[in-house]
C-alpha cells in the first residue's frame, strides 16, 4: 500500500479527542446534568428556543456511530449508514461512544419526567442522521479500517447529502504534521455546499503541538469551530489557524455515553457539535438561507469579537444562536463562491499567539460561570480517561 493511500486512510480514521471524567449518579436534583451544561447558556440556546428547537432539520453526524437507543436520543436518530462494516458492535465498550456524545450535544432531548434528566442538546427537536466512517481508538479493528476504508469520509459526506441532511457535523480530522488536502474530500464538501448543505468541522486539537492545519476544517466553505472554556478563554489544545470561523464551548462539556453514564469531555469535537446545533436552529428558523449566508451570519452575530474583528484563535467570536436567528431574516439571497482548496488562503492571520488575560485572543470573559458550580457535587472520586479515535503515534 502506497504512502498516499496510507495518509488518506489515516485521515478517514481519525477524530479529535474527547477526554472525560465520570459524573457520579445522583438523586439529589433531577436536573443535575442540565445544571452542568454551561455551554447551552454560552451559545444562548435557551433564548433561541423561543423561536425554534430545531424542528424539521436533519443533522448528519459522521463519526463512530450513534446509539439510537440512548434515552436522551430515543426517537431522534434516523436510519443511517455504516461505511466501515466491521469492528465493535452494539454493546461492546468500543462502540459509538464519540458519535453518541456529539449527537447528544447537537440534539439530545433529555429523558425522565418532562425530559428533565440527562443531556439536552442545542437543537433538541432536530433529527440525527448517523453515518459511521471511523472507529473508536480502542477498537481492535481500527488498523484494518485505516487500510481498507480510506475513502469513507468523502463517501459519507455525499451519502449524507443524498439522504436528506441539512447540516453535516464533522467532529473529526487529520491534524498530523503530514496533513494535506485530499481532492476527494474537498470535492465532497463542495458537493454538499452546492446542494445547500452546511458543513461544520472541528478546527483541530494541535494547539500545544504546533497548530497543524486540520482537514476537513480547512476546506473552503467549511465552518471551522475552535474551543473555549467556560470563562471564554481559548482552550490551550485548540488549533490557531486562518480558517477559524467561530468559537464554541469545548472544555468541561457534559456528554452522554452508550454505557448510560455521563462524562465531562474536552475537544474541538465538542465545539463543532455546539456550532452544528446552532446551525440547525438557524436553518429551522430560516430554511432558505444558503450555507455561505449561514456562515456569514454566524460570524456577523458572534459575541465578544476579538480585536480587529477576528483571530486565528477565536474566529469571529463566540457563536450566538439567538442573535443569529434574529438577524437571519434580514440577509440578502446572495451567496459567496467558495475558493478551491488548492488555492492559498488570502488571509494568513497573525500566527500563533499566547492566550491569556489582557490579550486580544483571551476570549470573551466570564461566560455562564454559575452553571458550572451547581453540579459540582456530581463529580465522583474515580476519574477515567476516554479518548475518541485518533491516529496512531507512528502516523505523525
Amino acid at each position: 500500500m502506497g504512502a498516499s493511500r496510507t495518509r488518506r486512510a489515516a485521515r478517514a480514521a481519525s477524530v479529535l479527542a474527547l477526554a472525560g471524567a465520570l459524573l457520579a449518579p445522583t438523586s439529589a436534583h433531577a436536573d443535575s446534568v442540565r445544571d452542568l451544561e454551561w455551554g447551552l447558556d454560552a451559545v444562548r440556546a435557551p433564548q433561541a428556543w423561543a423561536t425554534t428547537k430545531g424542528e424539521d432539520v436533519t443533522v448528519a453526524v459522521l463519526d463512530t456511530g450513534v446509539d439510537d437507543r440512548h434515552p436522551d436520543l430515543t426517537g431522534s436518530v434516523l436510519p443511517g449508514k455504516d461505511l466501515v462494516g466491521f469492528g465493535a458492535e452494539r454493546g461492546d465498550q468500543s462502540w459509538a461512544r464519540h458519535g453518541t456524545a456529539m449527537s447528544g450535544i447537537i440534539a439530545g432531548h433529555g429523558h425522565g419526567s418532562g425530559d428533565t434528566e440527562g443531556v439536552t442538546g442545542v437543537a433538541p427537536e432536530a433529527k440525527i442522521l448517523p453515518i459511521r466512517v471511523i472507529l473508536e481508538d480502542s477498537d481492535s479493528e481500527r488498523k484494518k479500517a485505516r487500510s481498507q476504508r480510506g475513502g469513507a469520509l468523502a463517501e459519507g459526506i455525499r451519502w449524507a447529502v443524498d439522504h436528506g441532511a441539512d447540516v453535516i457535523n464533522l467532529s473529526l480530522g487529520d491534524d498530523s504534521r503530514s496533513a494535506h488536502p485530499e481532492p476527494g474530500e474537498d470535492a465532497a464538501v463542495q458537493y454538499a455546499l452546492r446542494k445547500g448543505v452546511v458543513v461544520v468541522s472541528s478546527a483541530g486539537n494541535s494547539g500545544e503541538k504546533g497548530d497543524h492545519i486540520s482537514y476537513p476544517a480547512a476546506y473552503p466553505g467549511v465552518i471551522a469551530a475552535t474551543a473555549v472554556d467556560r470563562g471564554g478563554i481559548r482552550a490551550p489544545f485548540s488549533t490557531r489557524r486562518w480558517y477559524a470561523t467561530v468559537c464554541a464551548p469545548g472544555v468541561d462539556v457534559v456528554i452522554a455515553d452508550p454505557d448510560r453514564s455521563y462524562y465531562e469531555g474536552w475537544g474541538t469535537s465538542a465545539a463543532a457539535a455546539f456550532v452544528s446545533g446552532v446551525v440547525a436552529l438557524v436553518r429551522s428558523a430560516h430554511p432558505k438561507l444558503t450555507p455561505a449566508q449561514i456562515r456569514d451570519l454566524l460570524q456577523d452575530t458572534a459575541r465578544y469579537r476579538p480585536e480587529g474583528g477576528r483571530s486565528d484563535s477565536l474566529g469571529a467570536g463566540l457563536v450566538d444562536a439567538a442573535a443569529a436567528i434574529s438577524a437571519g431574516g434580514k440577509l440578502s439571497t446572495r451567496a459567496s463562491k467558495p475558493r478551491a482548496a488548492s488555492q492559498p488562503p488570502r488571509y494568513f492571520g497573525a500566527g500563533p499567539a499566547l492566550a491569556g488575560v489582557g490579550t486580544s485572543d483571551s476570549g470573551p470573559g466570564p461566560v455562564a460561570l454559575a452553571a458550572g458550580f451547581v453540579g459540582v457535587g456530581l463529580l465522583g472520586g474515580a476519574w477515567i480517561v476516554w479518548r475518541g479515535p485518533r491516529r496512531d503515534p507512528d502516523e505523525d
